[in-house]
């Protein structure tokens, strides 16, 4: 079915079948498409501007470059869909099916997506600015270089994400899943390391074990009561932070900056403080 280019406005799609056609670059802004199947659809470019996709199916289809801002694509079904540089920006996203999606360079700033799913896919380099992903699955996705400031990530699943370059400066990510995520820095074009930031980050409770975030940016972080067991700290910033009660046994934080950290109540068995700063540290007597 050739609709490409073609003007939908506001039109009632609710319910209809459009797998496999080509709609790109076709205005669709305002339609009604509740329970459609666009499975496999072509919808490059398209204008979906205040859609309602909800509970449409759109497993497979390529909606590169479209435009979503403040769609509502509630319990819509998205495998494998590709939303390279789609623009979210306030869509409603809930408990949508987004695993093994392309969303790397997606602007999905104040997006809800609580209780999505998003298993193994690529964000990189998305922008994810004050987004509500709260009780999301991000399990083996690709976070790398992308923006989470501000985010709220309340037990949310990141197990084994990677989050290299990342910024989650003041997210709040309490009681989420982070083991074995990658924070390491990530280089720029230029060689340049860009560091992850979780400055002022709220990961109290979090379990971090055997996470790595050698140099990462966690000063003045909450991690009151965390699980960092095994983790790598090398070279970390954690100036002033709070943790209290925190699993660090076996963690390296060689070279690390606790100058102002307050240890009170923490496991430190078997941690390694080689060369930290430990300038106005609490809790360590």
């Amino acid at each position: 079915m050739d609709l490409d280019y073609k003007d939908l406005s506001d039109a009632n799609l609710s319910g209809a079948n459009l797998s496999g056609a080509n709609l790109s670059g076709a205005n669709l802004s305002g339609a009604n498409l509740k329970g459609a199947n666009l499975a496999g659809a072509i919808l490059w470019y398209a204008n979906l501007v205040g859609a309602n996709l909800e509970g449409a199916n759109l497993q497979g289809a390529n909606l590169y470059l479209a435009e979503l801002e403040f769609t509502s694509l509630k319990n819509a079904w998205l495998p494998g869909v590709t939303l390279e540089k789609a623009n979210l920006k306030g869509a409603n996203l809930y408990g949508v099916n987004l695993s093994d999606a392309d969303l790397s360079k997606a602007n999905l700033e104040k997006a809800n997506l609580e209780k999505a799913n998003l298993g193994n896919a690529n964000l990189g380099n998305a922008n994810l600015g004050n987004a509500w992903l709260h009780g999301v699955n991000l399990e083996y996705a690709n976070l790398k270089g992308a923006n989470l400031q501000g985010v709220n990530l309340e037990y949310a699943n990141l197990k084994d994400a990677n989050l290299q370059g990342v910024t989650l400066e003041k997210a709040n990510l309490k009681g989420a899943n982070l083991q074995g995520v990658n924070l390491e820095y990530d280089l720029d074009y230029f060689g340049n390391k860009l560091y992850a930031n979780l400055k002022s980050a709220n990961l109290s409770e979090a379990n971090l074990s055997e996470a790595s975030l050698s140099e990462a940016n966690l000063g003045n972080a909450n991690l009151e009561k965390a699980n960092l067991k095994g983790a790598n700290l090398y070279g970390v910033n954690l100036a002033y932070a709070n943790l209290k009660g925190a699993n660090l046994s076996n963690v390296n934080l060689t070279g690390a900056d606790l100058s102002g950290t307050d240890f009170t109540g923490a496991n430190i068995i078997g941690a390694n403080f080689s060369d930290a700063d430990l300038s106005g540290a609490k809790g360590l007597d």
